[in-house]
């Protein structure tokens, strides 16, 4: 089949590269669409350390099981669930689990992948393809709300203008919160002003402490350092970034200030689905453009070098 394959000598697309073999309890899913997320670049820099098919953001038509002929998305980490981080609720935290396309499991960058069926969420049939493949990052936003009780009118400092920021800005204005986005780019910016969403320029970033919540969404190891400069005493920052490396920043004003620093990853795929059939939340004006599963290098080029929000890969058609 064809794929998209990270290795010690570099990222390539191959053509004859395995099919995947469903274990018990498994799905074979032919991807239809798959998004180009900062994780890819991240490991493709060396995050993580991972080689295999890249790609964790899909939507594809599910091949046996219950949801045979149906569209799914699917949450990308394949848990044992019999540790006890399993039992006790915490699968994604499952010392012993795979991550699709991020950890010991081939992702979603080719024509098959293979999942849990325990992870596999129906598309209504009412979300378009396009849209259903930012279920997975969506979903991440609502994990703030997940981890945060957020109230009307804290003021929240998004910190990166991309597509996650984007989302977590969304999600967090529409539980009430005062959110301001501060980014690099005039047109990103300028799409979240279209949504009445405040945006300021990074350069234009005052030296005022007095956000409640700051989320990094910068997917830049400086991040936490400008958040720590902006977030008032015994306020919270969340951290969406990772980040191929190592990170040296003074740890002391999370002391002095009592700052609580949240880490937070995947969140509620049914609260995003949901989200986006009720069409609460902005998706299609993120996406920046759409090329086969043959140009994938092409388009990492452009999510490294142009100022892009989200680039999907048309891998396969509905009908087949």
């Amino acid at each position: 089949m064809r794929a998209v394959v990270l290795d010690n000598t570099g990222v390539k697309f191959r053509s004859d590269y395995p099919n995947p073999q469903p274990k018990t309890g498994e799905i074979l899913v032919r991807v239809l669409m798959a998004g180009v997320c900062e994780t890819d670049l991240q490991l493709i820099r060396g995050y993580m350390g991972f080689q295999g098919v890249l790609g964790h953001e899909f939507v594809g038509i599910a091949e046996s099981g219950p949801f045979q002929g149906r569209r799914v998305v699917g949450e990308i980490n394949a848990s044992c669930e019999t540790c006890e981080y399993c039992q006790r609720g915490l699968a994604n935290h499952c010392p012993h689990r795979t991550v699709l396309g991020i950890l010991n499991r081939d992702g979603a960058f080719a024509d098959y992948l293979s999942i849990p069926q325990q992870n596999l969420h129906l598309v209504p049939d009412d979300i378009s393809t396009r849209a259903a493949v930012l279920t997975e990052p969506l979903a991440a936003a609502f994990q703030i709300l997940e981890q945060l009780r957020v109230s009307a009118g804290q003021t929240v400092l998004v910190l990166g203008d991309g597509r996650l920021g984007n989302l977590c800005a969304q999600v967090l204005a529409h539980a009430g919160c005062r959110v301001t986005v501060v980014g690099k780019h005039a047109r990103k910016l300028e799409i979240l002003r279209k949504s009445g969403i405040a945006t300021l320029l990074l350069a234009d970033l005052p030296a005022d402490r007095s956000n409640d919540i700051v989320v990094d969404c910068t997917g830049s190891a400086t991040g936490l350092a400008t958040a720590l400069s902006v977030v008032r005493p015994r306020g919270t920052i969340v951290l969406k970034t990772t980040v191929a490396g190592e990170q040296h920043i003074s740890l002391a004003p999370v002391v002095i200030d009592e700052v609580t620093i949240i880490g937070s990853r995947c969140g509620p795929f049914p609260v995003a689905l949901a989200a986006l059939q009720r069409q609460q939340i902005d998706v299609m004006s993120l996406i920046d453009g759409i090329a086969p599963l043959e140009s994938t290098l092409a388009m990492f080029e452009r999510a490294r070098t142009e100022p892009v929000l989200k680039l999907l890969l048309e891998i396969n058609s509905e009908a087949a």
